[in-house]
């Protein structure tokens, strides 16, 4: 088999033990590439426990910009025996297997059509180390220069990344250069030539490496939120710690040193929608940050804020379930808990970002819509886009922006005698005019409850005093799909009886999957949905095709679902193609989904790569 060549083009993986310390050495493999001008994506896959189980890290290279991952490969650096096996199997026929060769192994555990690199680190660290935990941190750098060496990465990028991340602690940089320096020297002059390589490019441009945490923590700051209340949950714990990092840059009264802005660690995810439903009714713009077990949770105090009708904005980081389900995977299985979250008919405002560029564009929309919609908006990410760092397009931070408060009414105005309804329908949009509290000393006040009432907020349990909220509250969910981010039409060369739609996270894969079926003849129009309710393109887009392929990440079909429910489609029109292992769906999966069926009718769903 003839080795794998390639030059900004391959992929690597990592295959640690979690709590050994390699989490940041592997970062600095990936930052370093990033820095020589070659754009990479790289995924942080771990364990729920805290330290003894398997760990992956992969790091797409790539210079065509390919963000999603690819499947495969090329080289893999296998560093833990529990995992042997199964990190082999992953190899591409041809690719290379980098491994510590200081026990050796039997024939058998190797493979005839790879390339095998070993280097005795433990070997090399128990003669230059006496301390244990130094051996083991230390062994990670060494492996990252073996690899410089080997990819022919540049040595003073990584120094100078290393300089930048001890900064604070002088005294580990030079023990951390000459880790580095030890693993260059030794595969330079005792590991063969490989066909993988970095060369310094031009190609990340001016886009900004965050994750998506990160990204909507700022949004939620640029929005205007001024008040989190959050339960500590994976993956959207580190959400809320941004949000507190920034708002102590951001937030602080210049003059008086004051903080402008409340975080409250609540108890528990029942306290903390509580926290911000009573923050939102006060004027405050609220978040919390969650993931599905806390959407379970938070059920009651949603149906309040819908109802009651005010504004709050949920981030939900989804993640492997149901119950603890796999709590560091990465899926879209939220959909459905989320649209209807609460007992009772529920529809809710769903943002479905596809990175961290539109993660901290739409937090601040979300901010927006709760206080023009009155009602729960949820911003819905996933492990993939929240934990781990991309590429994106910069953020646009504009001093001029105005916050969409919607319709409060102000003291002057209840003085001029306006007549004021709390949930009465003025002018068709079935989104009814509110007062702040201290509004006015005798006008404007009303009792928020969550049982039914009338127009004017007096309790009551006529029957058509609960039909007129319950039909206003379904017109304001109408008045919401021309608000919401609009679908993204990418359309083929050519005319096409077969059609896509997809949303959030795996849309980087979607958009190497088109090329690849494109290449093999095969044209695909796709839809990208980025809210729900759905405009009416969504339904045209899916009127103008034959039979349309629904590209999500749940094992139910839930994009699906909400699609058949919104406008009547018949289910059969809509092919579902899911991949639910927790893992992010690869470009390779979509386009042998879609490549294998295209031309076949009749086919019920592809469940993780197979037909069901």
């Amino acid at each position: 088999m003839k080795p794998i060549e390639a030059v900004n083009d391959f992929v690597v993986k990592f295959a640690n033990v979690n709590g050994s310390g390699s989490a940041s050495a592997n970062e600095l493999f990936a930052k370093s590439i990033l820095r020589m001008g070659v754009p990479v994506s790289p995924r942080n896959i771990f364990p729920s426990n805290i330290q003894g189980l398997p760990t992956w890290y992969e790091v797409r290279v790539t210079e065509a910009g390919h963000l999603g991952r690819r499947g495969g490969v090329d080289l893999m650096v296998a560093m833990n025996p529990q995992t042997w096996d199964a990190d082999l199997a992953e190899i591409e026929p041809g690719g290379y297997l980098f491994y510590d060769s200081t026990r050796p192994l039997p024939a058998a555990k190797f493979r005839a059509d790879i390339s095998v690199l070993g280097m005795p680190l433990t070997e090399i660290c128990n003669g230059t180390y006496d301390d244990p935990r130094q051996r083991q941190l230390f062994k990670n750098i060494i492996y990252v220069g073996a690899l410089a060496a080997l990819l022919q990465i540049d040595l003073a990028v990584i120094e100078a990344l290393i300089a930048e991340q001890y900064k604070s602690k002088p005294k580990l940089l030079a023990p951390n250069v000459h880790a580095l320096h030890l693993g260059h020297d030794y595969a330079s002059q005792s590991l063969p030539a490989i066909g993988l390589g970095v060369r310094q490019a031009d190609a990340v441009g001016g886009r900004i490496f965050i994750d998506g945490n990160s990204a909507a923590a700022l949004g939620c700051v640029y929005g205007g939120a001024s008040v989190c209340a959050w339960y500590p949950i994976t993956p959207s714990s580190s959400l809320a710690e941004a949000f507190q990092k920034y708002c102590q840059k951001l937030r602080v009264d210049p003059d008086t040193g004051r903080n402008r802005y409340a975080i409250v660690q609540a108890e528990d995810e029942i306290a903390s929608i509580g926290m911000v439903v009573g923050a939102g009714w006060n004027g405050a713009r609220a978040f919390t940050a969650t993931s599905g077990p806390g959407i379970s949770l938070m059920n009651e105090f949603i149906g309040l804020a819908y109802f009651a009708e005010i504004p709050v904005t949920i981030i939900d980081v989804q993640r492997g379930g149901p119950s603890t389900g796999m709590p560091t995977r990465t899926q879209q299985s939220d959909l459905l808990a989320c649209a209807h979250a609460s007992h009772g008919d529920t529809k809710h405002v769903l943002l479905l970002p596809e990175d961290p560029h539109e993660c901290f564009e739409f937090a601040a929309t979300a901010l927006d819509l709760a206080d023009r919609l009155q009602t729960p908006v949820f911003l819905m990410t996933d492990l993939d886009i929240g934990m781990n760092q991309r590429l994106c397009a910069p953020f646009a931070w504009d001093d001029a922006r105005r916050y969409d408060r919607g319709k409060v009414m102000t003291a002057e105005e209840l003085d001029a005698g306006k007549d004021f309804g709390r949930y009465k329908d003025v002018d068709g949009d079935g989104i009814p005019w509110r007062t702040l509290p201290a509004t006015h000393p005798t006008r404007g006040s009303y009792f928020t409850r969550g049982t039914s009432r009338d127009a004017y907020a007096r309790y009551s349990e006529r029957g058509p005093d609960y039909v007129y909220n319950m039909q206003r509250l379904l017109q304001k969910f109408d008045t919401a799909r021309s608000l919401v981010p609009a679908p993204i039409l990418r359309a083929a060369p050519r005319p096409t009886p077969h059609g896509a739609i997809f949303f959030g996270s795996t849309s980087p894969a979607m958009a190497e999957a088109i090329d690849a079926l494109q290449a093999d003849g095969i044209a695909l129009d796709t839809l990208r949905v980025r809210a729900y309710p759905f405009p009416d393109a969504v339904r045209d887009f899916i009127a103008a095709h034959e039979r349309v392929f629904i590209v999500e990440q749940n094992r139910d079909g839930q994009l699906r679902s909400l699609i058949v429910d919104a406008f009547g489609i018949d289910p059969a029109k809509l092919v579902p193609v899911l991949h639910y292992d927790g893992t992010p769906i690869t470009a390779r999966f979509i386009a042998g989904a879609i490549g294998k069926h295209a031309g076949a009718y009749g086919v019920t769903a592809l469940h993780a790569g197979r037909v069901a």
